[in-house]
């Protein structure tokens, strides 16, 4: 356990990629199995605990400590391991024996056990829940600050180093000289602790393969479209596709051993979603895998995500829901046909191929996303901007904007440059005034970095302004620094972390909140919750007076993906 958190302590301090990936290379290198194969699953986010979680944490130190020196502390640091590793008292030290009543470590008294970090994992994913907190104390007390710090970062499942699931991926190809989409390819078809992964790179054994008649494939992800590119790319070497408003799916279908069909859906990440979705599995009769958007379709007509989100995270899948959400899958590529691998060729003539397989399949709940034409890059804006202009018809709500592809492009695996590009329609913008701040996480853990912001409505007793959403991104370090000093100048109300601030018709600091849209919501006063929202402007200039209203946010709503003081048009 201490090399492991070694190594995290390293990775932290380092913001050099190509010095992490050297790191890692050197701990893979130099770890023995089954230990860097444990560490490898908490990189790259393959381990999952019951009933290790962070309420376990706060739960011990509040037994060992005064809870409100504990509470005081987390605020201020904003890091609940590096919290707890640093005021976690040493082994006897809440003893009411005199200190010189502790026994001393030595012959008699030898130092308790450091534990492996094999077995931390082994033992958290096994040990009850009655039984964990008393494991857990035991391995606090054997180790250093450190140490504590790495248990509890593994236990929340927060590493936050700065190493990628790509990353950790590469230094192991590293190992062997192997390239980092030879382990991608292979990686959904194995189990930590991955000895059958080393012994390959390193040439020890043969190379993995997965018995899964359906596997899933690495996923292709694309690049922001940003203005300066457009000057580097010629339009006529791309293909554009509209950008769904759903849920990336990967759906892959073959026979197993036994020669019965063996269908399944997979999410961007790889986890089997197959269960959620009973309805789309029926559909996939064919032999191969194919990418697309999981969207609910009704009367022919593409939903909002907000209904989508109806669909999404139930425990029970009833036909009640199927009848009223009913899946759709949308596809835009596809990766197999039968045996047949075709993520070498190039786009255009994958997507031939695609139209083919939807041809054949003739099934209402899998149709192609269409294509978008264009011959200029002026062409292609015009219709982000107003899809319904092109022949996206009633659908045009659920389009967020549009996929560009180069003609040529394989399908390859994580985020390659100069293939695909995704070109997002402007996002919404409205006035807010900031009500609340709270002390942010890690290194903005001394600033008040997550702000509560409000818009006007009419209320009992007047205008008032209601909480709409919160941010915490889309400032610069410097306008941090006056955001936080805001803040501290003008708190009225302490609430543990967070400060309720100045705010009202004559007094208050206006944001320009961008946000990518809206749903109705129970659990907000407002009763609405935006999506995605980032600050996009501090205001200094304006009255709190005129900021925006509720009904603002409702005519959104109304109007679906409608546009409302889009970017292009900003204030000066």
């Amino acid at each position: 356990m201490n090399r492991f958190a070694a190594l995290l302590d390293r990775l932290g301090y380092e913001p050099r990629r190509n010095a992490k990936l050297r790191l890692l290379t050197d701990y893979f290198r130099h770890t023995s199995d089954p230990d860097r194969g444990y560490a490898l699953a908490a990189m790259t986010g393959a381990l999952m605990f019951k009933e290790a979680k962070p309420g376990l944490i706060r739960g011990l130190v509040e037994e060992r400590t005064d809870p409100e020196l504990f509470r005081m502390s987390y605020h201020y640091v904003g890091d609940l391991a590096e919290t707890v590793a640093l005021i976690w008292p040493a082994p006897g030290h809440e003893s009411v024996a005199p200190a010189s009543d502790i026994p001393a470590i030595g012959h008699n008294n030898p130092p308790p056990h450091v534990p492996t970090l094999t077995e931390v994992i082994e033992t958290l994913a096994t040990t009850s829940k009655s039984d964990l907190p008393a494991r857990v104390a035991g391995w606090m007390d054997a180790l250093d600050e450190t140490g504590r710090w790495a248990l509890i970062k593994l236990i929340t499942r927060e590493l936050r180093v700065g190493v990628s699931a790509r990353l950790a991926k590469t230094a192991v190809a590293q190992l062997g000289q192997i390239e980092p989409d030879e382990v991608e390819l292979v990686w959904h078809g194995l189990e930590a602790p991955y000895e059958d992964l080393f012994a390959w790179v390193e040439g020890r054994g043969p190379k993995p393969e997965s018995g899964n008649p359906a596997p899933f494939r690495p996923s292709m992800l694309s690049h922001p479209l940003e203005d300066e590119d457009f000057a580097k790319l010629e339009a006529s070497e791309f293909l554009a596709e509209w950008k769904w408003d759903g849920i990336r799916l990967q759906a892959a279908s073959g026979h197993g051993s036994d020669g019965r069909p063996v269908r399944r859906i997979y999410s961007r990440t790889g986890e089997d979603v197959s269960r959620a979705f009973p309805d789309l599995v029926e559909a996939l009769d064919f032999e191969g895998a194919i990418d697309g958007e999981l969207l609910i379709v009704r009367e022919g007509r593409v939903q909002t995500f907000n209904v989508l989100q109806q669909r999404l995270n139930r425990k029970a899948v009833t036909p009640k829901l199927i009848a009223e959400f009913p899946a759709h899958l949308r596809v835009y590529d596809i990766l197999f046909e039968g045996e047949e691998d075709l993520r070498a060729l190039p786009f255009a003539e994958r997507r031939r191929r695609l139209e083919a397989l939807v041809t054949r399949l003739d099934d209402p709940r899998i149709d192609l996303s269409p294509m978008v034409p264009f011959e200029t890059w002026e062409d292609l804006a015009a219709a982000r901007a107003d899809p319904a202009s092109v022949g996206a018809g009633p659908d045009a709500d659920a389009i967020e904007g549009c996929m560009v592809k180069r003609a040529n492009s394989p399908y390859l695996p994580g985020r390659p440059k100069g293939y695909w590009y995704k070109w997002k329609r402007d996002p919404y913008l409205v006035d807010a005034v900031m009500m609340y701040g709270q002390r942010g996480h890690g290194k903005r853990s001394s600033f008040y970095s997550d702000y509560t912001f409000g818009v006007w409505r009419d209320g009992p007793g007047g205008e008032e302004l209601v909480p709409v959403g919160k941010a915490y991104h889309g400032f610069t370090d410097e306008e941090l620094v006056k955001l936080d000093r805001f803040v501290r100048n003008h708190t009225v109300k302490r609430f543990g972390p967070v400060r309720e601030v100045e705010y009202g018709k004559d007094k208050g600091l206006v944001l320009e909140v961008a946000f990518e849209g809206l749903q109705r919501s129970t659990r907000h006063k407002s009763g609405v919750a935006m999506r995605f929202p980032r600050i996009n402007r501090i205001r200094w200039d304006k009255p709190a007076a005129e900021a925006d209203r509720i009904e603002t946010l409702e005519k959104i709503l109304e109007r679906g993906e409608q546009e409302v003081h889009p970017l292009k048009d900003q204030e000066a």
